[in-house]
């Protein structure tokens, strides 16, 4: 037994060390290997969007989605959408003629569930004039108001958690008889890793591909532990497996997506915290974020890859060398922070410190020179003084991010915090505190937004510009949005842009021509 797991070590070693002589070979034998011995971000301009496929014409039944909160979400849509269009339903952006009106919802603020509300009321109006409509909540705030939402208020049909999607059939059957329906259980090992998901109101160009589902943290102000479970990963096989589905479609960018995507450890199936009493044999076959990171880049050098979300105690050195070795990994880390200060970071039970995420912010910068890093910041967390505040402005001036996403804080009941802690800030201070952040990260983002004038840089054309049809739009590496001329590009084609000006958020600049990722 001693000797296979050393060599199985070995084999890692070698894969990760990329020989390409034998690369195709260990790739496919530490899967089989696996496989035998193992047994098994919020984007604003998105909230809300209804999703849609390619209609099939055997389904006569029309299902309405709609979407807010994370990326997860998006994704999460997909795999419903990919459910039900096994079972009768095909998608309609036009609610009036839904017969299933489904919204996938989140509960990591007030503001996002006080928006699903008004969203749920527009859809009894319309269930008022076609009463055979059913409505069911998806997502967090199914996990967290199921009987508010059922019993209470009956304004829905059905309540369905984050891992009972594939219940989803059963409990329509349940709706068409006359009863309420729910299923809210969280499951230890439920990743849809063998859902081919469906591409929602997809460009054709990018998509998000889910590798860890729930999380562990256990943050005092976040609830995606309550409404999403505990962490565990995909097993590898599949995430490749999707990707490499993707690339025979002719997509161009993944996004590998978790609530703890660096957190990923596949060994076998189960629980992460169950990792430890793993059999010596799991652990010396297991997979953790860096070797997968690698094997998605080596086996797709023309697919772009990018991952999100991150958090600082698991953002391990050797995930920073892949990044900077692999020319078709974005240059790009989101890493949320919250705060600047030590004593907040412990009201919030985050599991590092200012100085240690300091740290962490030199290896990135030294480690991979030219890449982007932005946060996620929170005002007015329970007992934060002025001294507090100054201390996370101070953090930002110490890094400069690129870019971020900063909020007030906002009580979410069934936490730690929403339990323990008076939210003894007031408004009027959390919105000065919060604008004074929103300014010196505009600050920021100018400055670092200034540093690509002159530079070329390599640019996926995802769109047409929102502000002029004779521009394009994409991203570069960095995860900024670069503008350009038209000219004869195309959508889904890499461009070598040469930058002339910017604004605080965007790059405006010429294609000087395709790069060699095409």
């Amino acid at each position: 037994m001693d000797q296979f797991i050393s060599f199985i070590k070995r084999l890692k070693t070698l894969l990760i060390l990329n020989l390409t002589s034998c690369h195709i070979y260990l790739n496919s034998l530490i899967f089989a290997l696996l496989k035998y011995r193992m047994e098994k971000i919020i984007e604003e301009s998105k909230q809300g969007e209804s999703l849609v496929l390619e209609n099939k014409p055997e389904n006569t039944k029309k299902l309405f989605i709609e979407s807010y909160g994370c990326a997860m979400n998006f994704s999460d849509s997909e795999i419903v959408a990919s459910i039900l269009s096994g079972n009768g339903y095909n998608t309609t952006q036009i609610l009036e003629e839904a017969d299933l009106v489904l919204v996938n919802t989140c509960s990591i603020r007030d503001k996002a569930e006080q928006t699903i509300r008004k969203r749920l009321e527009k859809y009894n109006a319309v269930k008022r004039i076609n009463p055979k409509m059913k409505v069911g909540v998806l997502g967090c705030m199914a996990e967290r108001l199921k009987s508010q939402f059922l019993e209470e208020e009956k304004i829905v049909d059905l309540v369905v958690g984050p891992d009972a999607y594939k219940d989803l059939p059963n409990l329509l059957q349940e709706v068409e008889e006359g009863r309420d329906a729910i299923n809210v259980i969280l499951s230890k090992d439920e990743t849809y890793g063998d859902i081919s998901p469906v591409r929602l109101m997809s460009n054709g160009i990018t998509a998000l591909v889910s590798i860890t589902r729930g999380c562990d943290n256990m943050c005092t102000f976040c609830v995606v532990p309550f409404t999403r479970g505990r962490e565990r990963s995909r097993e590898p096989q599949s995430i490749i497996k999707e990707i490499k589905d993707l690339w025979d479609k002719g997509f161009k960018e993944i996004t590998l997506l978790g609530q703890n995507v660096d957190s990923y450890l596949w060994y076998g199936g189960g629980l992460k915290k169950d990792f430890e009493n793993a059999t010596e044999m799991q652990k010396a076959t297991a997979v953790d974020f860096d070797q997968l990171l690698e094997m998605v880049a080596i086996d797709f050098p023309k697919m772009r890859i990018r991952f999100s979300t991150s958090n600082p105690q698991d953002m391990h050195e050797s995930i920073l060398h892949v990044i900077a070795k692999h020319p078709n990994i974005c240059k790009h880390i989101h890493l949320p922070v919250q705060s600047g200060s030590n004593r907040i970071l412990a009201a919030m039970n985050r599991l590092h410190t200012r100085e240690e995420y300091m740290t962490l912010i030199d290896k990135i910068r030294a480690i991979i020179p030219n890449g982007s890093i932005s946060q996620d910041m929170i005002s007015g967390f329970p007992t934060e003084t002025e001294e507090d505040h100054q201390d996370t402005l101070s953090l930002m001036e110490y890094v400069k991010y690129n870019f971020g996403y900063m909020y007030s804080y906002s009580e979410r009941p069934g936490t730690l915090a929403g339990r323990k802690m008076e939210d003894d800030v007031t408004e009027e201070t959390k919105a000065r505190r919060l604008q004074e952040i929103v300014d010196l990260q505009q600050k920021h983002a100018w400055l670092r937004a200034k540093e690509f004038i002159g530079q070329t840089v390599e640019v996926l054309i995802e769109k047409v510009s929102k502000k002029s049809t004779e521009e394009f739009s994409g991203r570069n590496s960095q995860s900024i949005t670069v503008v350009f001329p038209k000219e004869d590009y195309k959508i889904g084609a890499f461009v070598l842009v040469k930058i002339e000006s910017c604004t605080s958020g965007t790059l405006k600049g010429t294609a000087v021509g395709l790069s060699e990722m095409n």
